[in-house]
């Protein structure tokens, strides 16, 4: 029988065996089907030496791209109309400043760490390497299950089988990336892994008050709470029926167990077992069952889509999710212009930000970084804030800032993170990287590591190549404790 040997540096499995040794083929058979190339690979995020400091994440997404230099990298000495209007104020580290917008958010930069020099060149609005690490720049925006995986579907494909009372370990809330322009996004997918490993994604139906009006450029603060998909059974489907039709499918699924599981045929078995659980399972129910909580807990968040998600993503990884994802969105084509803008300011950036973006964020950020200390989750649990892109230096002729991906920010708190640490610098007017530039693909890798998966650690792409998962970066070690 002949030998195929994988090529490359010998890196050992956690028993010593190299891993050149083990993937021989012959190897592969002797030892029997448990050492198949996709488990030895995935095996490799279990080395010595990197042990998980957060065993949860959550994710802010920021989407348009958050102006930071008018969050917590301004520049005081730019030049009339490219430095912000906003006055910096003092944050309870020193040296360290923030807007003043953002006064409750500044009470927590002894758990932050701050990124000044993030930056890609993958375009504007690609949400790739945000999700994924990787900087290429695709043909549009849409999805493709030849992507890289997300970090979440990264998670979720290594953590193994789950037991059908688990609740999803992927969540997106509180909808798919792009639903309320009604245009799909690429970045929070399995990818090449396959769609069984796509995040486990909520719906909602956003409102604003009904004594708001909004209007492009001056958007209402968008209300509202994630929704369970599905999760109501029809008037005429009694809970005996449903389990009647779900046992007859289970007597028809058991045949197709016998069916390699990849591809569209273990796609549908996730997407069918999941789907059985939100209807069935009342742990899932209860994680978004807000009433639970006490309505000033939920006032601290702030009655708001963006803050009543992040609030159910603490109850999530309370209750076992381990990567949760909460989009601050747009919602362009919802009825009567909800949020036209988002974070995408090119219009009115300053006003817009004053009045609506930022009281909400800061609002949320420190009611969630208190409510997970309060539970003694914070020092388990890694908070990440980040957007697709940044905004230009210069303002333009209607008062907004356009997309900008040459210098950027983003920042990170709780689990394994050097609180009051800045990494990188922008120029004097925050248009490019001063001094240590930082890739998308580390700070994923540095997601990666804190989470105690290897940066190396390999997935097998659609036709079994081995893909690093944080594609060869290196973690950003200056923020991490």
């Amino acid at each position: 029988m002949p030998i195929l040997r994988m090529l490359g540096t010998p890196r050992r499995c956690c028993d010593g065996v190299t891993r050149r040794e083990t993937l021989a083929a012959g190897a592969l058979t002797a030892l029997g089907g448990a050492f198949d190339l996709p488990t030895l690979l995935a095996a490799e995020s279990t080395r010595p030496g990197h042990r998980p400091k957060a065993k949860n994440v959550i994710v802010l997404y920021l989407l348009g791209g958050a102006a930071t230099q008018d969050m917590y990298d301004l520049k005081l000495n730019a030049p009339v109309g490219v430095k912000s209007e906003f006055t910096p104020i003092s944050t309870n580290v020193p040296g360290v400043q923030f807007c003043e917008h953002l006064p409750r958010s500044a009470q927590w930069m002894h758990r932050t760490a701050l990124i000044r020099s993030l930056n890609h060149k993958a375009g504007c609005h690609n949400c790739l390497p945000s999700y994924t690490g990787y900087e290429g720049t695709p043909p549009d925006q849409h999805p493709r299950d030849t992507d890289q995986p997300s970090m979440g579907s990264v998670c979720d494909y290594l953590a193994g089988p789950t037991r059908p009372d688990d609740l999803p370990r992927y969540v997106y809330m509180p909808n798919w990336l792009g639903w309320g322009q009604a245009f799909r996004r690429a970045g929070p997918y399995g990818g090449f892994l396959g769609k069984r490993y796509d995040a486990f994604t909520t719906e909602c139906n956003p409102t604003v008050d009904s004594d708001v009006k909004p209007v492009a450029g001056k958007p209402g603060t968008v209300r509202g709470a994630p929704i369970l998909p599905h999760s109501i059974l029809p008037p005429e489907i009694t809970i005996d029926r449903f389990d009647r039709r779900k046992g007859l499918l289970q007597q028809i699924d058991d045949e197709f167990r016998r069916v390699d599981q990849t591809g569209d045929v273990g796609s549908y078995h996730s997407t069918q077992q999941q789907a059985f659980s939100v209807l069935g399972a009342s742990k899932l129910a209860a994680a978004f069952d807000l009433s639970q909580e006490s309505p000033a807990l939920v006032e601290r968040y702030g009655n708001t889509l963006f803050g009543n998600s992040a609030l159910v993503a603490r109850r999530l990884i309370e209750r076992g999710s381990r990567f949760v994802n909460v989009t601050f969105d747009l919602y362009s084509s919802a009825p009567g212009l909800l949020d036209y803008d988002a974070w995408d300011t090119h219009r009115n950036n300053f006003s817009i930000l004053k009045e609506n973006k930022l009281p909400v964020f800061d609002q949320v950020y420190s009611a969630l970084l208190g409510d997970l200390e309060a539970r003694g989750l914070l020092d388990e649990t890694l908070v990440v804030v980040t957007s697709e892109m940044g905004r230009t230096p210069k303002v333009n002729a209607a008062g907004g800032r356009d997309h900008w991906t040459y210098c950027y920010g983003s920042m990170l708190a709780g689990a394994g993170i050097q609180g009051g640490a800045v990494v990188g610098a922008s120029d004097d007017t925050a248009a490019y990287v001063k001094d240590r530039p930082v890739s998308t693909t580390e700070l994923c890798a540095t997601i990666y590591e804190l989470l105690g998966i290897d940066p190396e650690t390999r997935v097998p792409d659609r036709v079994g190549r081995p893909v690093p998962v944080a594609l060869g970066a290196e973690p950003i070690r200056e923020l991490m404790a």
